[in-house]
């Protein structure tokens, strides 16, 4: 995409009120919001190439942040260049939980990152306000007393220029440099498995154009039908199956996935673009906040890919923040209460969910509460309507516990006191090698 709307120079005193560094979903996200509510807005990237694109990712956009993309005017232009709406099944040893067609839930949005990226940091680039700067990198960030109050920039010359704002933005992604020069405490939580994937060309995947997610117990595997016929099949064992994938990633990623039950149609599929992996996947918190700073997106909370949050929550933090600093902005308040209301909002969010996903992140096996209520969302339509909300991340954990585990505990009573009557055995486990599984029978 050719570098239409970017700056070829920046000032040496350049004067906006945000600075914001990286131009990825949640940078140009908040670029959008932020220019459109009157904001003069620096929208620093570090790659020259407007068309860059991040490759590790699933591309998938939960639920939550649809109403976000309507609302920064980015929904249309995506299903314009191919997205397709989505939903999320789950498979478990107990069968499917399946979305359901009542349930509320809006449909999830699936495009292709080498789409997306570009899409939205030229909407960003077109927004009045806004100001792309490509090929920058920040060295520094430029302080006054105790706040921060801008970015140093080197471009791709060695020439380096000062970029003042009344606030800065770190949008910067996973180990964001922006908190690393700001010195904002993180938390880390360790992660025990790792990710390959690549995009597909062949067979729809049955369900499709519903994204599908297998619950083996501790090994997770996914397929997310996409743009242009595309699938992207990704598998995320745990550590002990690295070898193989480190031999040959595109064979083990082939008999990882045909190998899981109910297989989607991989072995019938050509790879379109090599496979892709992540080892490292540690659990990244920040502060989001401190005095002229702000984190958004993976800068802020890089968390668990295995749910498929992280797009989502790119756009949305964007949004909060742009709602929450536009009073300071206009003049209304002190830049320190819009910031104070952003951590706040950012924590109400997605706290709740981020523990859940520390928890399990490790590898273990699923708990009994969880078995409890992946089983009974298996077996009850009506528990499996009120769990994709928590599963689509539109509504927090506190809810979900207080309206599903009571209804677990009924569905699985009447269960096991059905299969004692009828003489059944228990279910069978899925094993590294033995693929078994017991359907829902009501």
């Amino acid at each position: 995409m050719p570098d239409t709307h970017a700056s070829n120079m920046v000032p040496d005193r350049a004067d906006y009120d945000v600075a914001i560094v990286g131009a990825s979903l949640a940078g140009a996200t908040a670029a959008i919001m932020l220019g459109r509510a009157g904001a003069r807005v620096a929208l620093i990237e570090q790659r020259p190439d407007a068309g860059a694109f991040k490759r590790i990712c699933s591309h998938y956009i939960q639920a939550s942040a649809v109403p976000t993309l309507q609302r920064a005017g980015l929904l249309e232009p995506m299903e314009r260049a191919g997205a397709r709406r989505s939903r999320g099944r789950l498979w478990t040893r107990w069968g499917w939980v399946a979305p359901a067609g009542d349930s509320g839930v809006p449909a999830g949005v699936n495009l292709r990152r080498e789409r997306l990226d570009p899409l939205v940091r030229a909407i960003a680039a077109e927004t009045p306000g806004v100001e792309l700067m490509l090929g920058r990198t920040v060295t520094e960030l430029v302080r006054d007393a105790d706040a921060v109050c801008g970015v140093r920039v080197r471009d791709p010359r060695g020439q380096s220029a000062t970029v003042r704002a009344r606030l800065v933005v770190g949008a910067d992604g996973r180990g964001s440099r922006v908190a690393k020069l700001a010195g904002v405490k993180a938390r880390t939580v360790r992660h025990g498995r790792f990710a390959y994937g690549g995009y597909f060309d062949g067979p729809e995947p049955e369900g499709s154009p519903d994204a599908s997610l297998w619950l083996l117990d501790p090994h997770m595997a996914a397929c997310f039908p996409t743009d242009s016929g595309q699938v992207f099949y990704a598998a995320m064992p745990t550590m002990e199956r690295l070898p193989e994938f480190r031999a040959d990633p595109a064979r083990a990623l082939v008999e990882f996935v045909g190998a899981i039950p109910e297989a989607p149609p991989i072995r019938a599929s050509r790879l379109a673009e090599p496979v892709q992996g992540k080892i490292d996947m540690t659990n990244v918190a920040h502060v989001t906040t401190a005095p002229g700073l702000a984190l958004v997106g993976d800068a802020a909370l890089a968390i668990d890919p295995l749910w498929g949050v992280g797009c989502g929550w790119a756009f949305q933090s964007a949004e909060w923040l742009s709602d929450s600093i536009a009073p300071a902005l206009a003049g209304s308040e002190p830049l320190a209460r819009g910031l104070a209301r952003y951590r706040r909002r950012h924590a109400r969010g997605l706290r709740g969910h981020a523990l859940l996903m520390y928890d399990y992140a490790g590898g273990r096996k699923i708990n009994p509460i969880e078995r409890m209520l992946f089983s009974s969302a298996a077996r009850d339509e009506r528990q499996a309507r009120t769990f994709e909300p928590f599963a689509t991340r539109t509504t927090g954990p506190a809810r979900m516990f207080a309206t599903t585990v009571p209804r677990a505990v009924f569905v699985n009573t009447r269960h096991a006191l059905s299969r004692r009557r009828d003489g059944m055995a228990p279910p069978a486990e899925y094993g590294s090698r033995t693929l078994a599984k017991e359907r829902s029978d009501g």
